[in-house]
C-alpha cells in the first residue's frame, strides 16, 4: 500500500453478534500498517463474535468504544466490514445508523464492503451516490436514491462526503487500496 495514514483516526464500525471476519481483518491491519489508528465500534463496548462465511465461529474481539460513546469529530473516517448479520444487524440499531449518517453530514469518507452498505441505505445517504456491493443489495441500493454498479471497487465524491465500496471478500485488496487513497 502506498498511502500513508500516519495521524489518521479511522472508526470500524460492527455488531457485537457477528462480523464477516476478513472483511474486518484485511482493512483492519492494511490501514494500521499504513500509520492509521484504528477503532472497533459497537452498539455495545465488549466482545465481537467474527465469522467466516457468515455461518462459522471464527475469532472474537474486542469492540474498544460503545456506538454512544463514539463522536464524529473524533474520527478521519469510517469502515463499515459486512457480513450478512453483521449489516443486517447494524441497519436495525438506531445509534449505529445515526453515526454512519453523522459520518456522511460531516463530509468525512466512509468505506463500505458486501453487505456493509445496508448501513448507508438506512442512514438514507445514497441519493446520487454510485456504489458497488453484494450483488443482493442492488435493489435496496437503487430505492435508496443510489446507482449500483458491479466493479470490485468503485469511489464516489459526490455530494460533499467520498464513499468507496466494494463487492466481498474476493475484492479485499481493490477495497484495502481504494480506501486508503480515499483516507489519505
Amino acid at each position: 500500500m502506498t498511502a500513508d495514514l500516519t495521524g489518521k483516526k479511522i472508526a470500524f464500525l460492527l455488531d457485537n453478534s457477528g462480523v464477516e471476519q476478513v472483511e474486518l481483518t484485511t482493512p483492519w491491519n492494511a490501514l494500521r500498517d499504513a500509520g492509521a489508528e484504528t477503532t472497533l465500534v459497537a452498539p455495545e463496548q465488549g466482545t465481537v463474535q467474527a465469522f467466516e462465511n457468515d455461518v462459522e465461529k471464527a475469532d472474537t474481539f474486542e469492540a474498544d468504544l460503545a456506538v454512544s460513546a463514539a463522536a464524529v469529530e473524533d474520527f478521519d473516517a469510517l469502515v463499515l466490514p459486512g457480513g450478512t448479520t453483521n449489516a443486517d444487524a447494524l441497519r436495525l440499531d438506531a445509534g449505529a445508523v445515526a453515526l454512519v449518517k453523522a459520518f456522511a453530514e460531516a463530509g468525512k469518507p466512509v468505506a463500505a464492503i458486501c453487505h456493509g452498505p445496508w448501513a448507508l441505505v438506512e442512514a438514507d445517504v445514497l441519493g446520487g451516490k454510485t456504489l458497488t456491493s453484494y450483488p443482493s443489495l442492488q435493489t435496496d441500493v437503487r430505492n435508496a436514491g443510489g446507482t449500483w454498479v458491479d466493479e470490485q471497487a468503485f469511489t464516489c465524491p459526490a455530494n460533499g462526503w467520498t464513499l468507496v465500496t466494494s463487492r466481498n471478500p474476493d475484492d479485499l485488496d481493490a477495497f484495502v487500496l481504494a480506501a486508503a487513497a480515499a483516507f489519505a
